[in-house]
Parts: C-alpha cells; sequence; structure tokens
C-alpha cells in the first residue's frame, strides 16, 4: 500500500540548479562491474586532469555548492583519483568519492584521505554481478557492506553512505536494509534506496531529438520488453519502511520538474542507536539547519564530519525546541536511563526516484537536481548524459496517435 504523504506537510529543501549541495564529476567512463541498474556504457577512457580541472570551471561559473561528487564509471579506476581528489579539496570544495568500492584497499583510502578526502558513497546492492556475490540477497550482501564500513571506521575521519538500487525483486527487503543501518549507526552515516528505472521500446511513445525520431535501444537503460518493475516510487518506498518502523518519518524533499508533489529525492533523519530509534528530525528543524547553514558557510551543507554525526545528543539538545518531531526524539532519549551511558548517533535515509514519463510524454525530472555534471561546457543531468553522447542533446518523449486511446491514466515511467 502507498503510503500517503503530503508535499505541503514537509520542508521543501532551497537548493536550486545555481545554488546546491554538491557537483557530480565524472573523470573517467571506465568502470570494473557492471551492474544491471547502471545508466552509464562502460567504456575505458578517462579524463585527463586538464579536462578535469575544466570541468570544475564550469561549475565554478555556473554552481554555488558544498561538496563534489566524484563518480564515474568508477573513479576508483583512474589512474589519478588521488590527484583529483586534491584538485577538488585544493579549490575549497569536499571531495567525495561514489564508488562500488571494487578496488578500494586500505593504502589507497588513507591517500585518498591525506588528499582531502571527506566523504565516501559505496554504491552496493545484489545486481551488481561481483564476483563472489553474484546469488546473493540484499540481506546477505550487508556482509560486505559491513567490510567497507568497518574499513573506512579503521581509516577514520570519513563520512561513509551506501546506495542501493531497488527493484522488484529486492523491495521486500528494504526494511532489512533499514535496520542493519540502525545495527552500524556508529560507523554507517547515510543509507540512500534508489528506485530502478529503464527506458522501455515499445509501441507508446515516440523518442525524438530535435523533433526527428531517434532509435533509443543503443542507450544501456533501454529494454524490448518490460522485465522489471519501473514504476517504483518513493511513496512505497516509505510505506515499505513504515511496515516495521511505523514512526518512520521524512522531513524534507526535492519534487519533480512536471509534478510538484513528486518526491524525487525524500530525506529521513534518525537519531538513535543499535539498540533504539529515538526520533526523527522534524521539517522545521531542516528548514532551520539549511538556512543557517547557509548563512554560515555560504552554501547549503551536503555532508558533515563523522564527529557531528555521532553528536546526535547534542543536536537534539539544541532543536527540541524548533519542532514537535524534534522534541518527542529529545523526550523518548531522555526517558531511557540507557543514554547517560550510550552514544546517540545521527543518520540519513534517503529516497531518490528517478525520471517518470507521464502519459502525455513529459518527462517528470529531479527539480534543483544536485547530481547535475559538465558537458559541452554546460550543466546537463547526469542520469542522462548517455543521450547527450548518443544524440547531442536529450530525447523527448511524445504518445503516439495510434497508442493514446490506449491510455489507462496512470503515469508511465523510463530512465
Amino acid at each position: 500500500m502507498t503510503q500517503h504523504l503530503d508535499h505541503r506537510s514537509l520542508y521543501r529543501l532551497p537548493w536550486s540548479m545555481t545554488d546546491n549541495t554538491i557537483a557530480w564529476l565524472e573523470p573517467t567512463e571506465k568502470c570494473n562491474l557492471s551492474c544491471h541498474g547502471c545508466y552509464r556504457k562502460n567504456v575505458n577512457k578517462h579524463k585527463t586532469l586538464q579536462e578535469v580541472a575544466a570541468d570544475l570551471d564550469v561549475f565554478a561559473k555556473f554552481r554555488n555548492f558544498d561538496s563534489v561528487s566524484i563518480a564515474g564509471g568508477d573513479p576508483l579506476t583512474h589512474p589519478d583519483v588521488v590527484e583529483i581528489v586534491k584538485m577538488v579539496a585544493d579549490r575549497g570544495w569536499k571531495p567525495t568519492l561514489n564508488t562500488n568500492g571494487l578496488a578500494l584497499d586500505e593504502d589507497l583510502l588513507r591517500a585518498l584521505k591525506k588528499a582531502g578526502l571527506r566523504a565516501i558513497t559505496f554504491h552496493v546492492d545484489s545486481r551488481q554481478g561481483r564476483p563472489g556475490w553474484t546469488d546473493k540477497t540484499e540481506v546477505e550482501t550487508n556482509e560486505l557492506r559491513l567490510q567497507y564500513a568497518e574499513l573506512v571506521a579503521k581509516v577514520g575521519g570519513i563520512l561513509t553512505s551506501f546506495n542501493s538500487t531497488v527493484y522488484g525483486s529486492t523491495f521486500h527487503e528494504i526494511p532489512d536494509l533499514v535496520d542493519w543501518a540502525q545495527q552500524h549507526m556508529d560507523i554507517v552515516h547515510t543509507m540512500v534506496f534508489i528506485t530502478y528505472r529503464e527506458a522501455i521500446l515499445n509501441d507508446q511513445y515516440d523518442y525524438l531529438v530535435a523533433g526527428e525520431k531517434v532509435d533509443p535501444s543503443k542507450l544501456v537503460y533501454s529494454q524490448e520488453e518490460r522485465k522489471e518493475r519501473i514504476d517504483i516510487d518513493a511513496r512505497e518506498i516509505v510505506a515499505k519502511i513504515q511496515e516495521t518502523h511505523p514512526d518512520f518519518a521524512p522531513c524534507a524533499y526535492l519534487n519533480g520538474t512536471e509534478k510538484p508533489d513528486s518526491f524525487k529525492w525524500l530525506l529521513t533523519t534518525r537519531f538513535g542507536n543499535k539498540d533504539k530509534v529515538y526520533g526523527y528530525l522534524g521539517p522545521k528543524a531542516m528548514e532551520l539547519t539549511q538556512v543557517v547553514g547557509h548563512a554560515m558557510n555560504g552554501a547549503y551543507t551536503a555532508y558533515t564530519n563523522p564527529s557531528m554525526a555521532r553528536s546526535g545528543r547534542s543536536i537534539l539538545s539544541g532543536l527540541w525546541m524548533v519542532d514537535k518531531e524534534s522534541r518527542k526524539a529529545a523526550l523518548n532519549a531522555l526517558k531511557d536511563p540507557r543514554v547517560l551511558f550510550n552514544r546517540i548517533h545521527m543518520q540519513t535515509i534517503v529516497v531518490i526516484q528517478p525520471i517518470d514519463i507521464l502519459p502525455d510524454g513529459r518527462q517528470n525530472m529531479c527539480d534543483a537536481c544536485p547530481d547535475i555534471t559538465p558537458h559541452n561546457g554546460e550543466l546537463v543531468w547526469s542520469c542522462r548524459l548517455e543521450e547527450c553522447l548518443n544524440y547531442g542533446e536529450f530525447m523527448k518523449t511524445a504518445p503516439k496517435k495510434e497508442a493514446a486511446g490506449k491510455e489507462d491514466g496512470a503515469d508511465k515511467t523510463a530512465a
């Protein structure tokens, strides 16, 4: 059952195209895995340091931001990844890595930290074709997640996040991943669920570039027949989590470009430890942290530091008067005598719902998307960069006249 969430009761994050939390840098198209849900073609091609510097110049020209997410491909395949991290840090931004972790070891992680790395996000799920993990469930794959989290904790001083693509076949395991994240709140700071999307090649839509029909089958995120659910939305994920965590309460969101009540990015921040979740950050408290952070630092904050994530008690003591949700969390903590001996951690759960194609062909993208990347001197959606590389610009979709009469009114979804 889809959970009813009213966007008017949550805080609409103030991020915009020009004033955001992060910028998305892709120094390589090469990857050492072939994930089922990937939206980029795997090409053995790296950008030079001069090209990376040019991309950073584009960001500096068009966007005010706090952090640079270094992605790809997998950035750890780039021979100069340590130098790239240093380049970002030297410009005064927080370098973060988005990686599958396959090429990571302790020596490399320490070198990255010395270069200025502030956060690392591991994309780990059961559909990546990882050697030794191909037949594992999401729950079984938690063993691998823990290995990475413990490695980063050993090195210290780096915020740790995990991304997981949500498929119809793994949807039922979402609460288990939320439980696992709670059990490791001391070393896992963010858990991200990304709903699976693909472009469906059928007789319903025409795919157009500059008004001319194009063949979208060359895109890596296209398929001839519907084999996976591509309509899972953020509300469904919240409802699934609430089956075992009934108090689970998102506080902030980004809406879609075409549907203002859609949840493209949905944020939940909780306070607790492995024994108990005391409560959640409320919308007003999130608003205060965004506004104050921007006023003090000149940019919306994307990544704090691990010491801040461990300071749940201090954060609650400062925010308990701001809204009822934060006050409830603080009171629940005060009622538990164990809080005197156990640290309270802060952990964020994020749901990302990529592009949805509406029945009339409009493409509902993430409004004020943080994951914007440079292409030919401009900023474009990173999740659809393949369209620009193959066709020179983004595709448009239009319902075919012969299919228009067959519409049942339900939203259709693609990548």
